[in-house]
């Protein structure tokens, strides 16, 4: 059972909140019992202190008790890892893989568009999977998906078993991802780091999973952020609320677990 967790969020900004015109600095996403609270706030607080984007001097943390009945638990993608030497070779393969998942052209070319002039982005941007267009209309506001986060005991169970891959980085990606893609309404998600020293990104789908590219962009540069690619002709605003309000925890059983091992 899942008693007494908490969503625990950070954003952070240069120049002034983010509805002021702050530029975005860093944000994160916990989940944790409530003697977990302090220790996970301090490291939230250490990430917007410490970032390559920039010094940030608004700082937000918001805690909120959940209630146990409104968390879904979901398993966390499977994860694997394409090989790029250069950016070209890079968005070719995710390109591809977006295709592949019967995303059009014109989509996957507003997509990748987005993200390359996308340097002050909040949230993510919807883009509809068939027309290309973009949906959600709240500019670098985006849609900023909440409110998810692994369990503790399946992050130390996942990482014995991914020990090359273990980082708050990748935790907060395969969670986010998870959450994103567990939606049915969900294509899939392009995602690179607007980080200037993280060139690494990610196409992630239910089918797919959770895959790994390396040199989606250029070392020193600051554009990037989330595209969801979304199913023609559904409910954005049930869409946009799932994403933003709806608790999300990540349950991992490893090989043995499920054999009863």
């Amino acid at each position: 059972m899942l008693n007494n967790l908490y969503s625990i969020r950070m954003r952070g900004a240069e120049g002034g909140p983010h509805e002021h015109g702050g530029r975005h600095i860093s944000g994160g996403e916990r989940l944790g019992q409530k003697e977990e609270l302090q220790e996970l706030a301090k490291e939230l607080l250490d990430k917007s202190l410490h970032h390559s984007r920039g010094d940030c001097d608004f700082i937000q943390i918001v805690i909120e008790k959940l209630m146990d009945d409104e968390i879904q638990r979901i398993s966390p993608l499977p994860i694997s890892s394409e090989q790029a030497q250069n950016v070209k070779e890079g968005r070719k393969i995710a390109m591809s893989l977006l295709a592949s998942l019967g995303i059009s052209d014109e989509a996957i070319k507003n997509g990748i568009e987005f993200l390359k002039q996308s340097t002050h982005q909040r949230g993510a941007i919807i883009v509809d999977s068939q027309t290309g267009q973009r949906l959600d209309n709240r500019g670098l506001k985006g849609v900023r998906a909440s409110r998810m986060d692994w369990s503790k005991e399946s992050w130390e169970k996942w990482s014995k078993s991914h020990a090359p891959l273990i980082s708050p980085r990748i935790r907060e990606a395969i969670a986010l991802a998870s959450k994103v893609t567990a939606s049915p309404y969900t294509v899939a998600e392009l995602c690179w780091s607007d980080d200037l020293e993280y060139t690494t990104g990610y196409v992630a789908s239910s089918s797919k999973g959770y895959i790994r590219i390396p040199h989606l962009k250029n070392n020193g540069e600051d554009c990037g952020g989330r595209i969801f690619f979304i199913k023609h002709n559904i409910s954005l605003d049930d869409y946009i609320t799932y994403m933003e309000t709806t608790p999300v925890c990540i349950s991992y059983e490893d090989e043995a677990d499920m054999k009863g091992l």
